[in-house]
């Protein structure tokens, strides 16, 4: 059973398609990021999800039934961070938030520690970095334990630090068996985090599914040799090479299969060619992107 499943969601403001139907389904325990880039349908699809808006035509279903109230109530959700009270400590906007949500009051210290705050649990909320906002955010959403958890862009705006903290924390919340489904536009944060993914273009479905088979990145080998002529001549003869170009004072070799480096110079030597270069490398994630959306919209 699928903890999310969305079968043809459209949504449209005025002139605009922000939605065509939308079809994929969330497996339990995954991360699963929703990607694309400002204005791709993002927000407006967790918004339906979280009945913040409806839908003008389609439907889902949460935890194998139609979506409703209680079931919402369920699932933690930031879709935007809170507005806390900046001169009130940590501990006492969760108990806030947890008045609010009817849920968790009894819960402030385990997620304080979940999200490396319980030391700073005292401090005004105005003396937080903007790191540590952010984690207080998270740990409102933890409050009552939810299984799953819906996040819009929830590094948006950190530093390096930050981002890496949040991104520590979603990898422990993942570890303990939760469901993350997760918004944003990093190409960079979804393969870090993110078991599977949705790639959302101008309120369309690109793609869906795990990571590594959406966004594929396959390696190749850079060689170098006195004579690249011939080196590419070569390599397009190697068992399993697709390719072999020359760029700059390297060829580029790509494979049908891993390449085994080994066997490669172990050829070049059998047929007469030295290498002076071999280097396995990976495609860059920002190219293994545009290559997906290239292919998409064709």
């Amino acid at each position: 059973m699928s903890i999310l499943s969305l079968q043809g969601i459209s949504k449209r403001y005025g002139a605009v398609q922000a939605l065509s139907g939308v079809t994929f389904d969330v497996p339990p325990g995954s991360v699963f990021g929703i990607l694309g880039p400002n204005g791709s349908g993002k927000t407006t699809l967790l918004g339906i999800v979280t009945d913040v808006l409806k839908a003008d035509s389609g439907s889902f279903q949460l935890f194998g039934k139609p979506g409703n109230a209680m079931q919402r109530r369920s699932i933690g959700t930031l879709l935007e961070t809170p507005n806390f009270y900046h001169y009130l400590s940590g501990w006492k906007n969760l108990e806030i938030s947890a008045s609010i949500k009817r849920r968790g009051a009894d819960d402030i210290e385990r997620v304080l520690k979940v999200c490396g705050l319980y030391a700073r649990r005292d401090a005004a909320f105005k003396t937080y970095s903007l790191g540590m906002k952010q984690r207080l955010a998270l740990a409102a959403v933890l409050l009552g334990d939810p299984d799953v958890l819906i996040l819009d862009e929830p590094t948006n705006g950190l530093d390096p630090s930050g981002i890496a903290e949040v991104r520590g924390i979603i990898h422990d919340l993942a570890r303990s068996g939760k469901t993350i489904i997760l918004a944003s536009h990093l190409l960079d944060e979804v393969e870090k985090v993110c078991t599977h993914v949705a790639i959302l273009q101008r309120g369309q479905l690109l793609l869906s599914g795990a990571v590594t088979e959406v966004i594929q990145r396959n390696d190749f080998v850079e060689l170098s040799a006195a004579d690249n002529q011939a080196l590419s001549a070569l390599m397009l003869r190697y068992p399993g090479c697709n390719s072999a170009v020359i760029s700059g004072s390297s060829v580029i070799a790509t494979f049908d299969s891993y390449p085994d480096t080994a066997a490669i110079n172990g050829w070049c030597a059998n047929n007469g060619i030295w290498l002076s270069q071999l280097q396995l490398r990976k495609k860059s994630l920002e190219k293994a992107f545009l290559e997906l959306t290239h292919t998409s919209n064709s």
